[in-house]
């Protein structure tokens, strides 16, 4: 809190996107950057904590995808924001089973912080992973691009468009200075045209325009188009544009004020899986369908792994 106070002094306000990554992503404030987030004793528990059955159906549609590109001899799978580990740990377990694939494969995690790192490097150690900071590292393919809830914990921008003009939320300092408040600004002209190009414009509620996201869907997006391959991503989101302030805070599994805890507190918003499809069309990609959750876990057939595992634990 005491950085964002500081900055507020000196700039007065900052817009939304910005805040959220000094909450989560500075370097010494982080939240990100500077503590384990996960599990029971964490902030919040994501699918691959909860079963490992969540990543070896994944580990499965991973390997039938290799199958599709024809068994390439070099397979890069890379994982966007890879928590704990956890996830990566179950796949490799799964991979081991299968040796064609295995022996043609390579993994990529990408992480910036260095806490996170650390945690994943005990959780995992195979000399077929590598850490990457950034996606420019990536030097071959085909790449399979997978992420859990990933793009959900990026920065997003909120307008709100009232009587013809476009208001931009920022933060800044209450009279006292001590605590935080939202306020409307007019919007950079920038942000404005994107919208209107993206047709994301909804008449008397709030915008989200996530400009970090849509940033990482060009890279991966490049890189496929360069190597070949996929991306697979799960996030809590919705296809359907209604508007609306998706925007909240999770500490110690319970929902708190955005502004209360920032760098103590997780910061995620909903994604519009719409948008992300017109943005991969506008890379000359193909987005093959928008599923839910479970209902991809059960075509892959996790109600029959699960009952095999429960007749095995019978016996």
């Amino acid at each position: 809190m005491n950085k964002i106070i500081n900055i507020l002094k000196e700039e007065k306000s900052i817009p939304l996107d910005k805040f959220i990554n000094i909450a989560l992503y500075d370097r010494k404030f982080g939240y990100y950057m500077n503590s384990n987030p996960f599990g029971k004793q964490g902030d919040y528990i994501t699918s691959p904590l909860v079963s490992d059955l969540f990543g070896e159906m994944i580990a499965i549609w991973c390997i039938a995808f290799w199958e599709n590109l024809g068994k390439p001899k070099k397979f890069l799978l890379v994982e966007l924001g890879p928590g704990d580990g956890s996830l990566c740990k179950v796949l490799l377990n799964v991979f081991k089973n299968f040796k064609e694939f295995y022996n043609c494969l390579e993994i990529n995690l990408l992480e910036i912080s260095d806490v996170l790192i650390k945690i994943q490097k005990k959780n995992i150690k195979n000399k077929k992973v590598k850490w990457i900071k950034k996606i420019d590292k990536i030097k071959f393919g085909p790449i399979m691009f997978l992420g859990n809830e990933f793009f959900d914990s990026l920065a997003i921008k909120q307008v709100f468009k009232k009587n013809n003009v476009f208001l931009e939320k920022y933060i800044s300092l209450s009279k006292d200075r001590k605590k935080l408040e939202f306020l409307y600004k007019k919007a950079d002209k920038d942000v404005i045209k994107k919208i209107i190009q993206l047709n994301i414009n909804c008449k008397n509620s709030i915008i989200e325009y996530p400009n970090d996201a849509i940033l990482y869907l060009n890279a991966v997006a490049k890189n496929i188009k360069k190597y070949g391959g996929g991306l697979l991503a799960f996030d809590y989101g919705y296809t359907k544009i209604k508007g609306g302030d998706t925007l909240q805070s999770i500490k110690k599994h319970k929902f708190v004020d955005v502004l209360s805890e920032p760098g103590k507190s997780d910061i995620t918003s909903h994604i519009n899986f719409d948008l992300f499809v017109k943005i991969l069309k506008k890379n000359n990609l193909i987005a093959e369908r928008i599923v839910t959750q479970n209902e991809f876990l059960q075509k892959l057939g996790i109600i029959e792994r699960a009952n095999i595992l429960s007749k095995k634990n019978d016996l």
